[in-house]
């Protein structure tokens, strides 16, 4: 009777490290990978302090007189000058520009985003006849420029009594950003388990109930990052504020700094304070919802 032949185990590995192993550090990390890290980091550090250089600039040159300004263009501010940013809110008339870039662009924001979600979920969470005829409009929109349209969207604003009105300008803004509202809005939809709507229904909810206090928080990440999206191009506008607004009084900020330019050529202390108030939205924006975009972008792949 043979006995079995017994396999040998392979050696255990002691402390020290393989040869076919890579060297690491502390961290677990082969040193290759940290230098790559560490040559990230120093070129988005440098990208950082090349982006950051105009706006100090710019916030520099707001604080200081005419005269130190052209003495020492690149100077710093060694005795600060507030007086330059109560002057072009009140003889610039920023305080009226900026009021009106703050209606026009929100009640935009608003009017889009919610159009967008009601089309959105209706395409992600029925199928009715047509379906797909509405899909392809909405993606038609994100290939045609509205731009390209301005001569009958100017014809159409006319017709209706809207040129020179900032409610016409807030319905042209607003439908500019629909088709990519939708088109974000309708993947996040998607992705939510239809074993929701049914508990609700069986709980005796109505479809609105279901959609608005169920189905909208849900994809409340999605919402932030597509109102984020279409707030910062809208404040920046200059084309159809310039096209469809021809009354001074409602202008908006890109508008009223072009005004601004042509009626205090001189006054560049005033100038890049005028700048700095019409950047300072956009800066405490990306502060305050950083994460909130980083949350709508990334959600979709984490799901």
């Amino acid at each position: 009777m043979s006995l079995p032949v017994s396999t040998p185990l392979p050696p255990r590995r002691t402390g020290a490290a393989s040869v076919a192993d890579p060297p690491r550090t502390r961290a677990g990390r082969p040193p290759r990978s940290r230098a790559a890290g560490a040559a990230a980091g120093v070129l988005l550090w440098g990208y950082a302090a090349v982006a950051l250089t105009p706006l100090l600039v710019m916030v520099s040159s707001s604080l200081r007189t005419e005269a130190d300004l052209a003495d020492r263009p690149l100077g710093l501010p060694l005795h600060p000058v507030f007086e330059n940013y109560a002057r072009a809110w009140s003889d610039g008339n920023f305080s009226t520009y900026f009021t009106n870039s703050v209606l026009v662009t929100c009640g935009s924001v608003l009017l889009g985003t919610g159009v967008s979600v009601l089309a959105a979920y209706a395409l992600a969470r029925y199928r009715f006849f047509g379906h797909g005829v509405m899909s392809a409009y909405f993606l038609a929109g994100l290939m045609l420029p509205i731009r390209l349209g301005i001569v009958p969207v100017f014809y159409l604003l006319n017709s209706l009594g809207l040129i020179d009105s900032r409610i016409g300008l807030i319905c042209v803004y607003a439908a500019s950003g629909v088709p990519f509202s939708v088109f974000v809005l309708t993947a996040f939809f998607r992705q939510l388990p239809a074993e929701l709507e049914e508990a609700a229904r069986m709980d005796g909810a109505g479809e609105l109930r279901i959609f608005a206090q169920i189905m909208v928080p849900l994809v409340r990440p999605a919402l932030m990052t597509v109102a984020l999206f279409q707030f910062i191009p809208l404040w920046n506008d200059f084309f159809f504020p310039l096209v469809l607004i021809g009354n001074s009084d409602k202008y908006t900020l890109p508008v009223g700094l072009t005004h601004f330019v042509a009626e205090f050529e001189t006054a560049h202390a005033q100038l890049n304070a005028g700048l700095v108030i019409t950047t300072i939205p956009l800066v405490v924006l990306f502060l305050l919802a950083t994460k909130q975009i980083v949350a709508g972008l990334t959600a979709g792949m984490s799901r």
